[in-house]
């Protein structure tokens, strides 16, 4: 499948959101399906797997606001110009507040999920006409879902409401958890997912075992207990079920989606016009404006940062070789695309160069970008699935847990794995560059490789954070950081609209 294909015009009738639009929490309809007298039966469950799906793909999350959000948190980028707009920029350099727009609709994307995950979970058990097994395994695709949307909630925001039930009126809006309690819900929900989740999963595009033991080795990994990280990550290898593929692009270009290092992403395609709705409801297609964005022909919002360009070895910073992932991630002005029969010229590219081999050059991202076989002439709209997880971010994650173990070798081992894959070929660490003798150097080189292997996916972001939490950083990657960037705010409208959270709770700082 393309995508997860499904009728979301039943699911657009009842689903509101527990945590935010609390607008539409007292509007009636007399001719709507309502929560008590839907879901009995295996396909009227299963369109409530859709509906989540769905809000994931909307633009508060996959399809535009949810790889924005992370790529500026971290150092990977800069702004492509005076093009980027005041609600993006605001969190590029640091200034946001609570009232920014781009914080409150991936607050809102999360509680959606959250919130048509637990009518799934609450309401499967009472549906008669259901095989207990698939029963099962429905109410665990739900919690896996909403095991994700809490590890998002609590590695960005730390402390944030926690819902088990769905809500249908004002008095039923919980308070603040912390933390703690937020990321052990998302590992209750993960453990319980996993335990009964096939690797295979049941669609291409659905949550599977993989998806929940990948997700629960980055909860484990961020509150730093990389033996439990250890066991998850463990079990997705020794499964046999996964493995990198020899070509590094066909991570990230539409022909290849759903391949064997896939372990969960989400499906877009390119049919007919994008939808901005924020939803992601059947109102429009499922397309992506990941390429618009950041594409050397389209906006050209965000590119790499002049840190993110430096990192990869090529013989004009001392390496040995030219990493073919720096060619495979980024755009060169005189670099070939639309299936090698242009020519990128700078004159064709708005916004700001970066600093190369002595001079400058406008360099952008090819990752994600559709330029690889199109001209997008201005504007193109992405049928290229969100890689969410892949492979190779499990065995770098193992590398760190292995290093944590006291398993130097097996680290660079893993390490090498990735340095290795037929397409990439780098040299075998240790390297002039990256000597792995002592714990700190093969940590170096776990930074190292994954910035330059897992570049622009949303995984820094997050390393960042933990690395940060744990002391592991031995300087600050973010020019403007202070102490209250750690957290973003708990969004303003959360808190004017929730009864149960003043702006006592609101995060240092805000």
């Amino acid at each position: 499948m393309k995508k997860i294909i499904a009728t979301f015009l039943i699911i657009t009738l009842f689903f509101t959101v527990g945590s935010c639009s609390y607008d539409d929490l007292d509007k009636t309809n007399p001719n709507q399906l309502v929560v008590d007298t839907y879901y009995q039966n295996e396909s009227e469950l299963n369109s409530g797997l859709y509906a989540i799906y769905g809000t994931m793909a909307g633009a508060n999350l996959f399809s535009r606001s949810y790889w924005f959000f992370n790529d500026i948190r971290s150092d990977e980028v800069s702004s492509g110009g005076g093009q980027l707009t005041a609600e993006f920029n605001q969190i590029l350099n640091g200034t946001h507040d609570a009232s920014n727009p781009v914080n409150a609709s991936i607050w809102k994307g999360l509680y959606q999920v959250i919130h048509r995950a637990n009518i799934v979970i609450n309401k499967a058990p009472e549906a008669m006409e259901v095989d207990e097994s698939i029963r099962e395994k429905i109410i665990a695709e739900a919690r896996c879902a909403r095991g994700w949307a809490y590890y998002e909630l609590g590695t960005i925001w730390g402390k944030a409401p926690v819902y088990l039930t769905y809500v249908t009126n004002f008095s039923e809006t919980n308070p603040v958890s912390s933390q703690q309690e937020v990321l052990d819900q998302a590992v209750e929900d993960l453990t319980a997912a996993a335990a009964v989740l096939d690797f295979s999963g049941s669609k291409k595009g659905r949550m599977s075992k993989g998806s929940a033991l990948a997700l629960l080795g980055r909860v484990y990994m961020f509150t730093g207990d990389y033996t439990k990280a250890k066991e998850a990550l463990d079990e997705i290898v020794t499964s046999g079920n996964y493995a990198l593929v020899d070509e590094y692009d066909d991570n990230f270009q539409e022909e290849n989606e759903y391949n064997s290092e896939s372990i969960w992403e989400i499906g877009f395609a390119k049919i007919g016009a994008y939808n901005w709705a924020d939803t992601g409801d059947g109102t429009g297609n499922e397309a992506s404006i990941h390429s618009q964005e950041y594409s050397a022909y389209g906006w050209r919002n965000i590119i790499p940062s002049q840190k993110m360009l430096d990192e990869f070895e090529r013989p004009e910073n001392g390496a040995e070789k030219r990493d073919p992932r720096l060619d495979k991630n980024l755009y060169f002005v005189g670099d070939t695309f639309n299936n090698g029969t242009e020519v990128i010229e700078s004159g064709n590219i708005k916004g700001s160069a970066l600093k190369y081999n002595g001079g400058e050059m406008k360099i952008s991202w090819r990752k994600h970008s559709a330029m690889y076989k199109v001209n997008p002439a201005g504007y193109y709209e992405s049928g290229i699935n969100h890689r969410v997880i892949r492979y190779a971010e499990v065995l770098l994650n193992l590398a760190e847990c292995e290093l944590e173990a006291g398993d130097q070798n097996k680290s660079v081992e893993y390490l090498n794995m990735i340095r290795q894959r037929t397409s990439v070929n780098m040299p075998p660490y240790p390297t002039s560059k990256y000597p792995t003798g002592t714990k700190d150097e093969v940590f170096a080189a776990i930074m190292h490789e994954k910035m330059v292997e897992l570049a622009d996916e949303q995984v820094r972001n997050r390393d960042l954070l933990r690395w940060r939490a744990q002391g592991k950083l031995k300087e600050e990657p973010l020019e403007y950081y202070s102490p209250r960037h750690q957290f973003m705010p708990i969004p303003q409208q959360e808190i004017d609209n929730n009864a149960n959270i003043t702006e006592n709770d609101q995060n240092s700082g805000y």
